[in-house]
């Protein structure tokens, strides 16, 4: 099983309320020297079988209609080569 990533985040003219919270916050915890802070989601999905360009192009349309609001938020797929490198060496 190899492990494919879906990292969404809001678009950089989009407000990060969230974002700002944190950003505000680290200088009280010690934290300084931190310009900007951006809030996002990450989806790990464990594929059966191989990842080739079909499955990615599946992932890809599932990102853009259900894992993010592509009106005010980007994506990015991308393979996990840490987890297909393991399991490739693995018996």
């Amino acid at each position: 099983m190899a492990r494919v990533v879906v990292d969404v985040m809001l678009k950089p003219e989009i407000l990060d309320p969230q974002g700002q919270a944190v950003q505000r916050a680290l200088p009280r915890l010690g934290f300084d020297g931190i310009a900007d802070v951006r809030q996002g989601k990450r989806f790990e999905l464990e594929v059966d079988g191989p990842v080739d360009e079909a499955a990615l192009a599946r992932i890809h349309e599932m990102a853009e209609t259900f894992l993010a609001n592509t009106v005010i938020e980007d994506f990015v797929v991308r393979v996990d080569e840490e987890s297909t490198a393991g399991k490739a060496g693995a018996k």
